[in-house]
C-alpha cells in the first residue's frame, strides 16, 4: 500500500468513525460529486465494516450543474423537487447520518445569471427547511469533508503543474484534517478537548455584547440570554457524539438576532454557489444588514442577503485563531469548510439551536422569541485577521479582552 493510500484509508476511517461516528445498524446517507468516486467507494466500505446498516449515495455531476444553469428555461430555477426534500426528512426521522463530501471549482457558475442562482438557493432553501432544522436542532448527526476536483485544485494551486495539482491539494486536505498523524482519531479527541476548553471558559464567562475591532470592521455584537459557546464535536438526539466539520478549529455561538450594530469587512474571498465574493464590507443597525458592498461579486452578495427577511441578519458568531494550523499554512482554500477554520467568522442566515439553553427542544417561535434567526440559508464569511481585537462585554459592562492580534487573549 502506498503512502497516499494509507493516509486515505486513515481519513476514510476518520470521516467514518469521528464525522458521523456511524452507529451499527444505521444508515449513512452521502452526498458526492462523480469526481470523488473512487474515494466515496472507500468510505462506503468503511461504513459497512463499522456496522452500517445501508450506504445511500447521492451523485451530482459539476458539468451538468453547469449545463443547467446555461441552458434549462429560467421557471426550472423556481422549482427543488419535492421528492429529494421527502427523502432525506424520512431519512433523518429513522435515525440515518448524513456526510455532505465538498468538492466543486469556486468559480463553477462564475458568469451565470445571478437571479438563476438567487432563484434555485431559494427554492432549494424552502424544500429543504424541515430537514435543515433536524440539522441545526443536532437531531441527526451528520459531518463535511471534502476531497479534490480538478478545477478546485488548480484555482488553490495555480502554479502547479497541472498534474500534480489534485496531489497537492490532497494533501492540504490531509495536513487540516489531522489524517497524516499517526492514529489520527484519537488525535481528534484530544483535539475535541482542547476546543472545549475555550468553550467551557466562554460559557462560565456569559458575555452580554462582543466588541470586535480591526481595519474596516468596529462591530458590537449583543448575545441572547441563555446563549451556549459549542465547539467541535456534538451529540445528537440518540446521545452519540459526532463532529459536524472536518477540518474544524473552531468555538460558536448565536448573536441575538436585533443585537447587531456597526460594520465588518471581509478578510478571505467567500466562494457562494459557485461564485466568488471577495473585499465586502457589510453594516449593521440593530441586527439588520442595511447596507453591503463589494469589489468582487456584489451582486451575488446582494442576492444572497435578500434569500428571505431572516437572510438580513446573523446566525453564527465564531471565534478562530490566527494561529490555526489552517492559518499557518498560507493555503487560500477558496472553500469555506477550510477558510473558515483559519478565520474569525460570521453567518448570515439561521441560528443553531443547540447553542441556546434548552434550544434543542424549542419550536420556531421559542427560539424567535429568545432572539435566535431563523432563515432558509446559512453562510459563513471570513472577518478574523492578526490585526483584529475582540473584548466581551459583561453584565456590568466591563470590557474584558478574549482576542489581541489575532489569537485568543486567555
Amino acid at each position: 500500500m502506498t503512502k497516499f493510500q494509507e493516509t486515505l484509508e486513515k481519513y476514510a476511517d476518520l470521516a467514518v468513525k469521528v464525522g458521523v461516528n456511524i452507529q451499527k445498524g444505521q444508515t449513512l446517507a452521502i452526498n458526492s460529486t462523480i469526481d470523488n468516486a473512487e474515494f466515496i467507494r472507500l468510505v462506503v466500505k468503511k461504513a459497512y465494516e463499522a456496522g452500517a446498516k445501508n450506504v445511500v449515495v447521492n451523485w451530482n455531476d459539476d458539468v451538468v450543474s453547469r449545463l443547467k444553469y446555461d441552458l434549462a428555461p429560467d421557471e426550472v430555477f423556481n422549482e427543488y423537487p419535492i421528492w429529494r426534500a421527502r427523502e432525506v426528512e424520512e431519512l433523518a426521522e429513522n435515525g440515518a447520518a448524513f456526510m455532505s463530501v465538498v468538492s466543486s471549482g469556486p468559480d463553477l457558475m462564475k458568469g451565470v445569471n445571478p437571479e438563476r442562482i438567487a432563484n434555485f438557493q431559494k427554492a432549494a432553501g424552502k424544500a429543504m427547511e424541515k430537514y435543515r432544522q433536524y440539522i441545526q436542532s443536532d437531531k441527526v448527526s451528520w459531518t463535511v469533508i471534502a476531497a479534490p476536483s480538478k478545477d478546485w485544485a488548480a484555482k488553490v494551486f495555480p502554479d502547479a503543474a497541472p498534474e500534480e495539482q489534485v496531489s497537492k491539494l490532497w494533501d492540504a486536505i490531509f495536513t487540516a484534517t489531522r489524517a497524516d498523524l499517526d492514529n489520527p482519531v484519537e488525535v481528534w479527541k484530544k483535539h475535541d478537548e482542547t476546543l472545549h476548553e475555550k468553550v467551557d471558559y466562554l460559557n462560565n464567562k456569559r458575555y452580554k455584547k462582543l466588541h470586535y475591532t480591526a481595519p474596516g470592521t468596529d462591530l458590537t455584537i449583543e448575545l441572547p440570554e441563555g446563549h451556549l459557546w459549542a465547539g467541535a464535536g456534538s451529540i445528537n438526539e440518540q446521545g452519540h457524539e459526532f463532529m459536524a466539520n472536518m477540518p474544524t478549529e473552531e468555538v460558536f455561538t448565536v448573536p441575538h438576532k436585533d443585537g447587531v450594530n456597526g460594520y465588518v469587512s471581509s478578510t478571505k474571498p467567500l466562494s457562494y454557489a459557485g461564485n466568488i465574493i471577495d473585499e465586502f464590507t457589510i453594516t449593521f443597525e440593530n441586527g439588520r444588514i442595511v447596507d453591503v458592498k463589494a469589489k468582487e461579486g456584489e451582486e451575488i452578495l446582494k442576492k444572497l442577503v435578500e434569500t428571505d427577511e431572516g437572510s438580513h441578519y446573523l446566525g453564527e458568531v465564531a471565534l478562530v485563531p490566527h494561529n490555526s494550523p489552517i492559518s499557518q499554512s498560507n493555503i487560500l482554500f477558496y472553500n469555506t469548510l477550510f477558510d473558515e477554520n483559519a478565520s474569525n467568522h460570521l453567518a448570515i442566515g439561521s441560528a443553531y439551536a443547540f447553542c441556546l439553553e434548552g434550544g434543542k427542544k424549542m419550536s420556531q417561535e421559542e427560539l424567535a422569541k429568545n432572539g435566535l434567526n431563523s432563515s432558509i440559508t446559512h453562510v459563513d464569511f471570513m472577518i478574523g485577521s492578526a490585526k483584529m481585537d475582540i473584548d466581551g462585554i459583561t453584565d456590568e459592562g466591563v470590557a474584558e479582552p478574549i482576542f489581541r492580534n489575532g489569537d485568543w487573549a486567555f
